[in-house]
């Protein structure tokens, strides 16, 4: 047994100390010393020895346990060093080396003209709120006076989540006008920017997900002249002093009378051009003064308070802010397209 176990010290600490792997390693310690080790089987042949036997050769292999061990331990510290030192050279960095130039982004240039437009506004004493896009059949058409006979309601111009038609995404932001009504004490000054979502065809001036900046005013006295001289003022804001504006009659259920504001053309001066599909302007919202209905669906007395509400899209005041043609441009994320802003 004593040559058995001179042997077995003779290979493990041979192949301790050639190891290079911690798993390999570990593998060793269980081949010599687990429950099924090398080891183990040695002393079970104890029985075969005689009583004066026993003891030296417990001793020479507690000995052998004990050395294979430290070994091992010894070993894993030499191991973990060497990683650590490849680790390190693999991972050096080259102080000498000319440093990598970091490319920062920017803010997109619909969210600049959206920044501005909150800047304006805010500064007019107006409140900043947000609402959901998801939302209500009664909130986006009922409770702004749309009948259920309304196209808006058509399944082929609004994405509907549920076959009673009851729940959307909405549309426009003309639900906050009621939210804002239902919630906030009077008097109201709001503008509500958010995503609206209609079955439109993408073209130049058109998408199915396109952004709105609604706008509600209610108060004692209020009057069409407060909104064009607030809409004409913003206008100027954006686009300078001087810019050529003409308001339209037009007809929205949520508010009587009821207008369309355009501004010229920016790209032909008014001529006509693809942009403004030959007309020489382009349509940037709609307004007009909140319907009674509406005040009063909402708890407010249309006798004596009034207001006007506005609904304005996003983009269309980016592309006229930085002279683009196309609204697809603002969408796809075109590197080349947006490094210009």
């Amino acid at each position: 047994m004593k040559q058995m176990l001179q042997e077995l010290r003779d290979a493990s600490l041979k192949a301790i100390l050639e190891c290079e792997d911690a798993e390999l390693l570990e593998s060793l310690r269980v081949k010599y010393l687990g429950k099924k080790g090398e080891l183990t089987a040695i002393l079970r042949q104890m029985g075969g020895l005689s009583a004066e036997e026993r003891p030296r050769m417990g001793q020479l292999a507690n000995k052998l346990r004990a050395d294979i061990e430290d070994a091992i331990e010894d070993r894993n510290k030499i191991i973990s060093a060497l990683k650590m030192e490849r680790r390190l050279i693999s991972e050096s960095v080259d102080v000498t080396l000319p440093g990598k130039k970091q490319s920062l982004g920017h803010k997109h240039p619909m969210y600049n003209v959206l920044d501005q437009i909150k800047d304006i506004f805010i500064g007019m004493g107006f409140e900043i709120v947000d609402g959901p896009e998801v939302e209500l059949a009664d909130y986006n058409f009922t409770k702004l006076n749309i009948d259920e006979a309304h196209p808006s309601r058509e399944w082929t111009d609004t994405f509907y989540f549920t076959e009673d038609s009851s729940i959307l995404l909405r549309t426009q932001t003309s639900p906050m006008q009621i939210h804002a009504m239902e919630t906030k004490e009077l008097p109201i000054r709001m503008i509500a920017p958010g995503r609206v979502y209609r079955k439109d065809e993408v073209d130049a001036t058109h998408s199915p997900m396109f952004h709105q900046i609604e706008g509600m005013v209610i108060d004692k006295g209020i009057t069409m002249a407060d909104l064009k001289a607030t809409l004409n003022l913003v206008v100027e804001k954006i686009y300078g002093e001087g810019t050529v504006t003409r308001f339209r009659p037009h007809h929205f259920p949520f508010t009587e009378p009821s207008c369309e504001l355009d501004i010229q053309c920016h790209k032909c001066g008014g001529v006509g051009c693809p942009t403004c599909k030959g007309e020489g302007w382009i349509e940037v919202l709609g307004a007009g003064m909140v319907h009674p209905k509406v005040l009063a669906g909402c708890g407010i007395d249309p006798d004596v308070y009034s207001g006007w509400a506005f609904g304005m899209g996003l983009e269309r005041l980016a592309l006229g802010e930085y002279k683009i043609n196309d609204l697809r441009l603002i969408f796809e994320n075109d590197k080349r397209f947006l490094e210009q802003f």
